[in-house]
């Protein structure tokens, strides 16, 4: 065996997959910028905005699977994977603030494991999202984004698979839940709160009215 044969193409494919990686991960990179972008958009209720950060990362996206095609042991790393998942969640938390129907797995070309750790996370944005809307007050907006909340913890708990397989989504579930009870707390308080301080206001109307009366007379 020619050892200097052997090692010089060992060298060359690494240098290839060295060159490749480190374009993956820029890609990587620009890709959870413009997804966080577009959630940021979204909240600050600029849906235009959102829509274009949503298509730079669709090139992005795509990019990234056709640059890594012929690697599938870079594509399936973390951090490409990771970019995928706040990919995901990107779309699936406008469409949901939007209340559009979701973009599937396979309209986003993302493995299902993917689409799901991307799912568990739009459950805090929607926390974000109740908790803004709260400050102007209960609404059925509030209600919805809720319903929205519970759904997405029905289906994720019954992913009942080994990490191995679902990319660690058992943990991301659990505080998925954590953030439900929590929210569903909040809300509870704010809504009584709202109720009490509207009690007191028209109780301190219909004095104001007596006192009104009781001198004209």
């Amino acid at each position: 065996m020619n050892f200097e044969d052997l090692s010089d193409r060992i060298r060359e494919s690494f240098e290839r997959q060295n060159k490749i990686r480190d374009e993956a991960l820029s890609q990587s990179r620009d890709l959870t910028r413009h997804a966080a972008r577009a959630i940021r958009a979204i909240h600050r209720e600029d849906a235009a905005l959102a829509a274009e950060h949503l298509a730079q990362a669709d090139l992005l996206a795509q990019a990234l699977r056709e640059g890594l095609a012929q690697d599938p042991d870079l594509y399936y790393s973390g951090y490409a994977q990771d970019a995928l998942k706040e990919y995901c969640e990107a779309h699936l938390t406008v469409a949901t603030i939007l209340n559009r129907d979701w973009p599937a797995p396979e309209e986003l070309q993302v493995e299902f494991a993917t689409y799901l750790n991307g799912m568990s996370e739009v459950v805090g944005e929607l926390r974000r999202r109740i908790m803004d809307i709260m400050r102007e007050g209960h609404s059925q907006e509030v209600e919805r984004l809720l319903d929205v909340m519970d759904d997405i913890y029905a289906q994720l708990v019954t992913m009942d698979f080994p990490d191995a397989l679902t990319y660690g989504l058992r943990r991301r579930t659990d505080i998925a839940r954590s953030i439900i009870e929590r929210t569903q707390a909040d809300v509870t308080i704010s809504y009584r709160q709202q109720q009490l301080e509207k009690r007191i206001s028209n109780l301190s109307n219909q004095l104001s009215g007596l006192e009104i009366h009781d001198k004209e007379e």
